[in-house]
């Protein structure tokens, strides 16, 4: 399949998207709700007829003088009593569930309060309304069409009732937020709406708000309260947004596992499909797949191609922290596809009670507010993300530190070590973020409570669960910015050592034929051998400052070259062999130093990258502005003799260079970086699609 054909076609002109309450999926939630794509209803004859005739059906059982629950009886445990004030009875049922707590710093829009905000986000109010219309014009729900169009002016207006964060059990149905919508439309003076950019953001009483939009508020009809509030809009509204974020977050610790592997310069014959084919799972066949990919191209791996050296030395093979990374992805991938398949189920499902069947003329009564199904793909979503968060956090680590980063220095410090910890900040912060993700990973639905007289005996917690998810998210997005940061680094360090041992080989040779008792002793086989033991030597003293370090190595050269030389009979004092020491040490910091200021300042390091690698290195380095970390000079100060510039730039704290890629793992950039991708691997990048959910978010940007 080409993925250009997998973009719905029905958000294509204008960031418009029409709801005919089948078709909705996470995605457009996710356009509405984040990125102003401006929603209406769709008036095709066949919608709006189911929506009427529900509305007959219920009417025509009322004029025969049935009892039908919420509609002429009391709610919940109180079912037992009845009524002929049918338009009092839904603005009791909205009186009662407007219940739980605004507070006045939240209404004065203070965000710096000592509690933080007791309000749902804008964002998610946007998509649990969108939902909740969605469900009301598939004509189960007895809400007549200019009801749920004054839910999608309002939206359309940039408005949103503030509603609180806590105080719903999802059965029935998420009652306590929505309720605070149907107060919204109804104009209730003490209800308060955030109004949109265009107002400035004000916050004002509901009536006002409906004044300044010249709407009129809405006088609700029987059942209309109820169908507005009893189901589970707000519970499947922010686990779309979850699971979107999940997916997306899916692709990006694949891509840095990617990043990682070549960090590590590591052997990546583990992506090879063989592997996965005789142990087919379909998350792991895609993730081996999107990692082969996702590394094409690169000159920092091996194995890729199917050559093997079989006689290397040190480790044989990788970790498990990247070689069972395919193994540890593959049933992540699986479990987001379940759970965004249970959620966009659930965006296009009747979800209240009772429904009317008004093909057959019948209503009945059910619990399909009920939502279970929103929780526990919530709560596998959770899981999922620790699993993604725990992947990350080991690489981050073995990255990190130096005596498993394969000859990276400590802290990825880019200059002495003994004076720079760079990235141990960030070692510990991977463990903070790491701990609250193993902790949300909890389940939130073995805490159900009784409630509502024992009649909601059993209920979901699904909106508790997602607002925890969405914490969850939160916690990845600060690990994904923190380990980006972190790839980079090691990725320039990688090629900074690697390019000036390279550079440094042809040089060698000059050293050894300028020493005249040397000269005659130089051979290829010779000049082979000191080349291995340099680089094997640079490597095994990272920990060592420049000096040392250079001098270190010089040393390690010299028991090679008298071993050589003996062997050719050739006589060698030592004072000739001393002197050559302390050239080549000289020699190499003198080159070293150069190298690594020209290297500061062209950084030579896209060109060595697969494909993913180089678009995210190119994105954080170039689009975002983060430069390579060069150590204790970086850091900015009141008597900074540089006046806290640095080739020009500001000085900044490295936390605030992470704070730059949090910004855009946030709000999606990252991810568009990453999109141009699907045009060079089209097999995989299906894959990363459908994993992503971006078809309407990016027909808008």
């Amino acid at each position: 399949m080409r993925v250009a054909e997998m973009f719905p076609p029905l958000l294509i002109a204008q960031g418009e998207l029409s709801i005919d309450g089948r078709s909705l999926d996470i995605a457009s939630v996710v356009a509405v709700s984040r990125h102003r794509c401006t929603p209406t209803i769709d008036k095709r004859p066949d919608v709006l007829a189911q929506v009427n005739e529900s509305v007959e059906t219920l009417m025509s059982y009322l004029s025969d003088g049935a009892y039908l629950y919420g509609v002429n009886t009391g709610f919940g445990g109180s079912a037992d009593v009845r009524t002929t004030d049918l338009l009092a009875l839904q603005r009791a049922l909205i009186q009662h569930t407007t219940s739980a707590v605004v507070t006045e710093s939240d209404i004065a829009g203070k965000i710096h309060d000592e509690y933080g905000s007791n309000v749902m986000p804008s964002v998610w109010m946007k998509a649990a309304m969108l939902i909740r219309a969605n469900t009301n014009i598939r004509g189960h729900s007895a809400v007549s069409m200019p009801v749920a169009e004054r839910v999608i002016q309002l939206i359309q207006n940039d408005c949103t009732p503030l509603v609180p964060l806590r105080g719903s059990v999802s059965a029935s149905g998420d009652l306590m937020p929505m309720s605070y919508v149907a107060s919204a439309i109804m104009g209730c003076p003490d209800t308060h709406v955030r109004m949109g950019s265009a107002y400035g953001g004000l916050t004002t009483s509901a009536d006002d708000a409906l004044r300044r939009l010249n709407l009129e508020p809405v006088i609700l009809g029987p059942k209309e309260g109820l169908g507005l509030i009893n189901g589970t809009a707000a519970s499947a509204a922010v686990a779309s947004l979850a699971v979107y974020e999940a997916n997306n977050l899916a692709v990006v610790s694949q891509v840095l596992t990617a990043m990682a592997s070549e960090s590590l310069a590591a052997n990546v014959e583990w992506t090879h499909p063989f592997i996965a084919d005789v142990r087919p799972h379909s998350g792991q066949i895609e993730a081996a797949c999107n990692f082969r990919s996702f590394l094409a191209g690169s000159k920092l791996v091996v194995g890729l191609s199917g050559d093997k050296d079989r006689f290397k030395t040190g480790l044989a093979q990788e970790r498990y922290a990247l070689r069972s990374a395919p193994q540890w992805m593959s049933p992540v991938l699986e479990d987001l596809l379940s759970a965004s398949v249970q959620i966009t189920t659930e965006l296009n499902s009747t979800s209240d009670n009772p429904i009317v069947d008004s093909e057959r003329s019948e209503i009945y009564s059910g619990a399909n507010f009920q939502a279970a199904a929103v929780t526990l793909a919530s709560e596998k979503t959770r899981s999922c993300l620790q699993m993604l968060g725990k992947l990350v956090f080991a690489q981050a680590t073995e990255i990190i530190n130096n005596t498993l980063n394969n000859g990276l220095p400590p802290n990825l410090a880019a200059d002495d070590p003994s004076l720079s910890f760079c990235l141990k900040g960030i070692d510990v912060n991977m463990a903070a973020y790491q701990s609250e993700l193993g902790f949300l990973a909890n389940p939130v639905s073995s805490h159900v409570q009784s409630a509502e007289m024992h009649n909601q005996a059993i209920n979901s917690l699904a909106l508790l669960t997602s607002r925890y998810t969405m914490q969850a998210v939160e916690v990845m997005q600060l690990m994904c910015a923190s380990m980006f940061y972190t790839t980079c680094q090691a990725l320039d360090l990688r090629v900074l050592h690697a390019s000036f041992l390279a550079s440094f080989n042809t040089s060698l040779r000059g050293l050894i034929t300028q020493t005249p008792a040397l000269a005659d002793a130089v051979s290829n086989e010779l000049h082979a051998e000191l080349v291995k033991t340099l680089a094997a030597t640079w490597y095994a003293s990272a920990t060592l400052d420049a000096r040392e370090r250079c001098d270190a190595t010089a040393a390690a050269l010299v028991p090679v070259l008298t071993a050589h030389l003996a062997s050719q009979a050739c006589p060698v004092s030592l004072s000739d062999t001393q002197r050559f020491r302390e050239e080549l040490g000289a020699a190499l910091l003198a080159r070293y130093v150069s190298h690594r200021d020209a290297f500061f300042s062209a950084p030579t390091t896209a060109a060595y990258l697969g494909k993913a690698s180089k678009a995210c290195y190119e994105f954080v380095r170039g689009v975002l502005g983060v430069p390579l970390h060069r150590g204790l000079v970086e850091h900015p100060g009141v008597f900074d003799v540089d006046q806290n510039v640095i080739d020009g730039r500001k000085k900044r704290t490295i936390g605030s260079w992470v704070a730059l890629i949090h910004g855009a793992v946030r709000d999606g950039r990252l991810m568009v970086s990453l999109w141009d991708l699907r045009r060079v691997h089209p097999r995989p990048m299906v894959a990363l699609y459908q994993r992503a959910l971006r078809a309407h978010h990016m027909m808008l940007e």
